[in-house]
């Protein structure tokens, strides 16, 4: 391939090309996808093998044009530890389905009436921001798990770290032809042997690990009071799924929120929570990941991200290659979302470019200004047992703040200045 060169949406990539990059793609969602079945004290098998079936679901139902991962949806984890503590986890799994069930219902609605009402509660200078604070408030999850942080710091995470973000910085920029759309996995590579070289990768569990083994399956039950212990999480899953089409819209070109329509890319990540929920396994959601190697490669094709589907199928029952693949340690996965986590703060201010956002307006000004200091000031706000705060709360903040500066304009009450 040419330097330089765009895989689009809809393009076929060859078998030679196809799989690398989804290997790659599967890597980058791999460290965040089962860090949430090991929180929550469960296989990981199950939830690798319902992320390849919600992905592949979600391609087929948003008609292959929204090129998104589904990972293991860490929103969850505060309401359902609670419910998985007094109730147990298969009770969590009901509230898995509630929530599930009622994101397809919000699908619906959008469907019926429409998603112009996007426009007015988050313009571009309120969404610009928005999407900025996906990236930067994961900042400090790639540090901590790259275990650059804290007190009492390995040399040897430090080296790791510094190898792999070498390889996929400079890669990034540097690397030519074929290699420059596979960054991110030589960078893997290249922190895995230096890994593997520090002594800080185990191998006792790839050993003990049979070659072939079935996920395991469970089935949810049904508590009122541990469904609704769960599902103001909604808030938080809604608004998160709208952030991450118009990123992913921005970055591929076109508008997903219009065509394939919100209401499908809603219903897809609603459908994929449910049938999550009826196996044992966790919720799902479009991954920011996803979005960051998509900006890095400028590989868009949904063949690769079904590629990277089916490796995740193939993982949950292939035990040796699941568990050689979970001894990738926590600075490789850490030094590659450094970069990751990086282009998709920058998506967000490239919003405010694209679109024009003059600052010199006051309402601008305001909404950038506000929705920035609500996401990074680390205030919250409790509804039960869900907290909202970071980018879901700055989201909810701008949709308030957009809604009475339209509704002001439209009285005739705004400046203008």
């Amino acid at each position: 391939m040419n330097d330089g060169k765009i895989i689009q949406v809809e393009d076929k990539v060859p078998v030679s090309l196809l799989v690398p990059l989804s290997i790659q793609h599967m890597f980058a969602m791999f460290g965040a996808s089962v860090l949430v079945p090991f929180i929550f004290g469960i296989n990981p098998a199950v939830v690798l093998f319902m992320n390849g079936i919600g992905t592949l679901l979600f391609i087929l139902i948003t008609k292959k044009k929204s090129p998104a991962y589904l990972g293991s949806s860490f929103a969850f984890l505060a309401p359902a530890t609670i419910v998985i503590k007094h109730y147990g986890y298969a009770y969590a799994l009901g509230g898995f389905l509630a929530v599930g069930i009622c994101i397809c219902l919000i699908a619906f609605v959008i469907y019926k009436c429409g998603s112009d009402w996007i426009n007015i509660v988050l313009p571009p200078a309120a969404m610009g921001p928005v999407v900025a604070l996906i990236g930067l408030e994961l900042a400090s999850t790639a540090a901590s798990t790259a275990g650059i942080t804290g007190d009492a710091i390995s040399m040897k995470n430090v080296i790791v770290f510094f190898v792999t973000a070498a390889a996929a910085i400079f890669g990034s920029v540097m690397f030519r032809g074929f290699l420059s759309v596979i960054p991110i996995l030589i960078a893997i590579i290249l922190g895995y042997i230096a890994s593997v070289a520090t002594g800080i990768v185990n191998f006792d569990a790839f050993m003990a690990a049979p070659f072939f083994a079935l996920p395991n399956f469970s089935t949810p039950k049904f508590d009122i009071n541990a469904m609704l212990t769960i599902f103001p999480v909604i808030l938080v899953i809604v608004s998160e799924h709208i952030g991450h089409q118009i990123v992913t819209g921005k970055i591929v070109g076109r508008d997903l929120i219009k065509d394939p329509g919100l209401h499908r890319s809603l219903l897809a990540d609603g459908i994929s929570t449910s049938l999550s929920a009826l196996i044992g396994s966790v919720p799902t959601t479009t991954y920011g990941e996803n979005i960051g190697v998509m900006a890095i490669t400028k590989v868009y094709s949904v063949m690769v991200i079904g590629g990277a589907a089916v490796i995740s199928i193939i993982c949950s029952f292939a035990g040796k290659l699941s568990a050689l693949i979970s001894t990738i340690p926590g600075p490789v996965i850490g030094g590659v979302s450094f970069l990751l986590y990086g282009m998709i703060g920058a998506s967000g201010i490239r919003i405010l470019i694209d679109s024009q956002v003059d600052l010199g307006k006051s309402r601008n000004l305001t909404l950038v200004s506000v929705v920035f200091i609500t996401g990074l000031s680390g205030v919250s706000v409790k509804l039960g047992n869900v907290q909202l705060k970071g980018m879901v709360l700055a989201c909810v903040v701008a949709m308030i703040l957009s809604l009475l500066f339209h509704i002001f304009d439209t009285l005739g009450l705004m400046n203008d200045r």
